[in-house]
């Protein structure tokens, strides 16, 4: 099998994928009920523009052989939810059409579980047939033998369905029996042997090496990726920015620093919270209220400056679960006597946090991000704790990965702040929706299980 002939069919996955999105959303806009009044003509017009749109800015459709399952949900999460938010902005600029939530909820649930079906089934069959078959394969070589060239190698090996055929090492700064030759033999052996992709490690080549092996590249039409070796500094997202036509690296803090992203997030939030007023606070406010007021004098609320998104103050919104005392700069320990019989309660159920939900809505806070510390805990952890600025380069959340992972209440030693900012600043270089959805559910689970630390 000729290297032609092995990727002959890749090139059209994608096209496919797209054909049968498109088709799911125009057919199902034929089942929209006509007592809507919708000018068919220019709403499937304006769906697919916005699908297309989406699909381009959201980077959809840009799913790979090496792209987790968990990752192709989140894409279609966040596609679905910006998808429903447009097209229930299509409604006021149509005059003569009827909107229908019911309808529009029918429609979207539809389309998306029917392109979801689409997705992973495609997505599934492709590692099967890979796998089986041994086909749809593409060969990779890597310059260079050093620990991180080996773990990669034996990626190759173990991840099977990824398809990827490793060739062979070649290196000038060694030579055994597993490399394949020298890097002057590499051109040919490429030719020869249909390589697809060049793993390089930089620290193995020279700068006319590597320039003539990009040329290479080009006039071949390979791929060729670069390892990071053991340098820290390239395992993290960097982007590519140019000064006239000079091109810079630079760091890339994190995907929540992406507009798209921030906007998905805080649309997200704004959703999620008005919920919750709606549906929760808006009778639980004036039971808690008589509760705590029948019980100790002072407000319903208690509120408290914290640092927040660049460390800029706000004020963070509690139910009162303490008797009025002077002291507020200190965390509540076990057995706390200012803590009221009511408020016990609110503590161990995290009712006290709900109030927070209007420092969302006003957008001092995100449902999920780190929990926003005391001004003390700042200045006294701040230069101690690797990292625990980082925290800061996003909105503080109403609960958080720590949170859910145990490290909650009050701060009893060194460990336990170290431990609170390792999950912190994982799930800000590690941000997904789906992450988010998941602190949430185990949020609300751990509420009815009970947690030790909540006091």
């Amino acid at each position: 099998m000729t290297a032609g002939q092995r990727g002959r069919y890749s090139k059209f996955i994608r096209p496919i994928s797209i054909f049968l999105d498109l088709c799911a959303i125009n057919f199902g806009a034929f089942f929209i009920p006509d007592w809507l009044n919708l000018d068919r003509y220019y709403f499937l017009l304006y769906i697919n523009i916005v699908w297309i749109g989406l699909s381009f800015i959201v980077k959809f459709y840009a799913v790979y052989r090496f792209t987790t399952p968990v990752e192709i949900f989140s894409k279609l999460v966040r596609q679905g939810l910006l998808y429903l938010l447009l097209l229930i902005a299509f409604f006021p600029f149509a005059k003569t059409a009827m909107f229908s939530g019911r309808a529009l909820a029918i429609y979207i649930v539809s389309v998306m579980t029917v392109i979801t079906i689409f997705k992973f089934l495609l997505f599934y069959y492709l590692k099967k047939y890979r796998i089986i078959t041994g086909s749809n394969l593409r060969n990779a070589v890597i310059i260079g033998y050093t620990p991180e060239a080996i773990r990669l190698r034996e990626l190759f090996d173990k991840r099977i369905d990824y398809g990827y055929r490793f060739m062979g090492y070649f290196s000038d700064k060694k030579s055994n029996e597993n490399i394949k030759g020298r890097l002057d033999t590499l051109k040919q052996f490429s030719i020869d042997n249909g390589i697809d992709e060049i793993y390089c490690s930089l620290n193995e080549i020279s700068n006319d090496q590597l320039k003539d092996l990009v040329e290479f590249a080009d006039s071949t039409h390979k791929s060729i990726k670069f390892i990071p070796d053991t340098k820290e500094i390239f395992s993290k997202s960097l982007k590519v920015d140019y000064l006239e036509l000079f091109p810079v690296l630079s760091l890339q803090r994190t995907q929540l620093h992406e507009p798209a992203v921030k906007g998905f997030k805080r649309v997200f939030d704004i959703l999620f919270a008005l919920f919750i007023i709606f549906t929760v606070l808006i009778w639980l406010v004036p039971v808690l209220a008589i509760l705590i007021k029948l019980e100790s004098k002072g407000p319903v609320f208690f509120k408290q400056g914290r640092p927040g998104i660049n460390e800029t103050e706000f004020f963070c919104y509690k139910f009162r679960s303490m008797k009025m005392n002077e002291t507020t700069e200190r965390e509540a320990s076990k057995n706390d006597p200012r803590v009221t019989r009511i408020g016990r309660f609110m503590r161990k159920t995290s009712m006290d946090e709900l109030p927070q939900f209007i420092n969302v809505l006003v957008g001092d806070m995100s449902v999920v991000g780190p929990r926003p510390h005391l001004w003390s805990q700042n200045k006294s952890y701040g230069q101690k704790v690797k990292k625990y600025m980082v925290r800061h380069y996003v909105k503080p959340g109403i609960t958080g990965l720590a949170q859910v992972r145990g490290y909650r209440g009050e701060i009893e030693t060194d460990d336990d702040m170290i431990n609170r900012i390792k999950f912190d600043v994982f799930y800000i270089e590690n941000w997904s929706f789906l992450l988010d959805l998941k602190i949430i559910l185990q949020t609300v689970i751990n509420i009815f299980k009970g947690e030790e630390k909540a006091y």
